[in-house]
């Protein structure tokens, strides 16, 4: 069997265990899937992450085990010949969230995530890529190739029931959905400056923030000028064949099955970090999904040894804040009005242990408390909340625990999300806005 994805990491899995129970054909794809060693961890309420679809269904058929179950099927040769076209894999797959909950959560560390990665880009060979995947895997490009038209036809579409009406028949985008509006205008650069106390960091915009909330990577500048950074955005290398096109990190090509193209951008990625990785620069990043594509799937994507370094350079905003604070740093903060906020963890800073370091820099404002909402998924996960077939299962989600929260939140309270579709859906589901930690740290500036 041929993947898309290298999956040369679970080569020596299950060397010398009879009852590994690894499928008879997919290679080390199939030993990936069998790290499941069906502890039903994946089936419980409570606190966490996984299982988000299974919470919501109470149905085992909605769980990560079971969709193990259900590739071992297909890699057994018990769904026909082509498996991945199989009716039944299609329903086990079909609610999951790619939370990367089960990677952290599950004994096993299984990566259903990854896994459906494959599984999306072994079936968009055999069955075609639909144009709704097309559109949500490509929308870096086209933001940046048609961003005035993509801009006026959202707004369109949002103020136009008919229109909205249109696009779930054609797209499939859910009527009942708002579309996230593009912001006009191009992201603010860093103020040329001398070398700051505390040396050089490279910032990495991802695309939402590029393009709907620049206010996020403008914050972040600011608050890391105030800690003493000379902060650079990361460009396309000098040798990139769209050295005007921004960079990507592939994710949204990864979450349609779309590796090759994802792969492209990895690469892009991997040629305009090289001067930083070699320079020992830190490259700090805002986006949880994007971000942390760098330190995961980057190693699935066939990138060399570089990408190796990636671990030890690439943080998150927060991450490098609780790293440099405990060497020192700083930030001249006074307290906020209301002085107290509500806090939602993105699925993958919980699946990466990156809660510890946004609950540490919220504690560095003077006599500012909050909470951090115990949720699964919010449920929009992407583009997921946006599919017709998926709004109510995503609402569903989004009504465990993290909106009745933000509804029961006292009214002076910040609500603080680093995610952006978090914050999507926060806004659907409440009416509340959200803002990233680098904002609310930017407010609290003296």
């Amino acid at each position: 069997m041929k993947t898309f994805l290298d999956w040369s990491a679970y080569d020596t899995y299950g060397v010398g265990d009879a009852y590994a129970g690894i499928p008879a054909t997919g290679g080390n794809y199939a030993k990936a899937v069998a790290v499941c060693m069906n502890n039903h961890q994946c089936q419980r309420e409570g606190k966490g992450v996984m299982c988000p679809s299974f919470r919501i269904t109470q149905d085992p058929a909605h769980s990560t085990g079971a969709r193990v179950k259900a590739f071992k099927a297909a890699l057994n040769g018990e769904l026909g010949d082509d498996p991945f076209s199989h009716p039944e894999l299609a329903a086990a797959m079909d609610l999951c969230v790619s939370c990367k909950g089960c990677k952290k959560e599950c004994p096993s560390a299984v990566d259903m995530t990854l896994i459906k990665t494959e599984y999306l880009a072994q079936k968009n060979a055999r069955l075609g890529v639909s144009r709704r995947a097309r559109l949500f895997g490509a929308l870096p490009r086209w933001l940046h190739e048609w961003k005035p038209s993509l801009q006026a036809l959202v707004r369109w579409r949002n103020a136009s029931p008919w229109m909205a009406r249109l696009a779930e028949r054609w797209l499939g985008i859910s009527a009942r959905r708002s579309i996230p509006e593009i912001v006009a205008g191009e992201l603010r650069a860093p103020t040329p400056d001398l070398a700051g106390p505390r040396g050089k960091v490279l910032l990495f915009v991802d695309t939402f923030a590029r393009h709907y909330n620049p206010e996020v990577a403008e914050a972040a500048i600011q608050v890391l000028h105030a800690g003493g950074y000379t902060v650079d955005l990361l460009k396309p290398a000098e040798t990139d064949a769209e050295p005007a096109r921004p960079l990507c990190c592939g994710r949204s090509y990864l979450s349609q099955g779309l590796v090759d193209e994802a792969r492209q951008e990895a690469e892009r990625v991997m040629a305009a970090l090289a001067p930083a990785l070699a320079a020992g620069t830190p490259i700090v990043g805002l986006e949880p999904s994007c971000l942390l594509a760098l330190r995961d799937e980057f190693y699935s994507l066939s990138l060399g040894p570089a990408v190796g370094q990636l671990s030890k350079q690439v943080f998150l905003f927060e991450e490098f804040l609780m790293r440099e604070g405990n060497k020192g740093l700083s930030l001249p903060l006074k307290p906020l009005p209301g002085g107290r906020a509500v806090v939602h963890g993105h699925c993958h800073q919980k699946a990466f242990a990156a809660m510890k370091s946004v609950r540490k820099v919220l504690g560095w404002i003077p006599g500012f408390e909050f909470d951090i909402v115990d949720a699964s998924c919010c449920g929009m996960s992407g583009s997921f909340g946006l599919e017709a077939e998926h709004y109510e299962a995503s609402v569903r989600m989004g009504e465990l625990a993290l909106l009745p929260a933000v509804r029961a939140a006292a009214d002076d309270a910040v609500i603080v999300a680093d995610g952006f579709s978090c914050r999507h859906q926060i806004r659907d589901g409440s009416g509340r806005e959200a803002v990233h930690v680098a904002v609310l740290l930017a407010r609290a500036l003296a």
